[in-house]
């Protein structure tokens, strides 16, 4: 019996692929736990289409990711803040607030998840920021901290 993996089965193959397997392990194992289906011209057509348009959405998520990583490159972002007797921070400008300023400032939607901060901001001056936008784009960009 040929069957086409919907989960990686250790010992036998990763998903998407199509074996040969013995129609009792097939149909009670595989196929009963929903590791598999049996792969008749049907559902390996169907799973080809689904794999093409999984590909041509993933190029798209990929443009739009490139686009908004040239947005970013040239995005100077600016935040002030209060500054205590000695010239320092009070606090530290936190991730939460890098977001905020960003869908306030340029009306970007950035999960703070994905900032990376490599210091602790607790001083004025020009740092270098970067994002992490995901399929292995990093997006640099500068903030500057602006004392009151």
């Amino acid at each position: 019996m040929k069957v086409l993996l919907l989960k990686d089965v250790k010992g036998l193959g990763k998903a998407g692929e199509i074996k040969e397997v013995k129609d009792g392990y097939g149909q009670n194992f595989l196929i009963g736990n929903k590791l598999a289906l049996h792969a008749t011209n049907e559902v390996v057509k169907r799973h080809e289409a689904n794999v093409r348009k999984q590909k041509a959405e993933d190029a798209a998520e990929l443009e739009r990711l490139k686009e908004l990583e040239k947005i970013l490159a040239k995005t100077e972002l600016k935040i002030k803040r209060k500054l205590g007797a000695n010239g320092s921070l009070f606090g530290a400008v936190t991730k939460d607030e890098i977001a905020h300023e960003f869908k306030t400032q340029h009306n970007l939607d950035i999960d703070k998840k994905t900032i990376e901060i490599k210091n602790a901001i607790k001083t004025t001056g020009t740092f270098d920021i970067t994002i992490k936008l995901g399929h292995g784009i990093h997006a640099p960009f500068t903030l500057e901290i602006i004392g009151e």
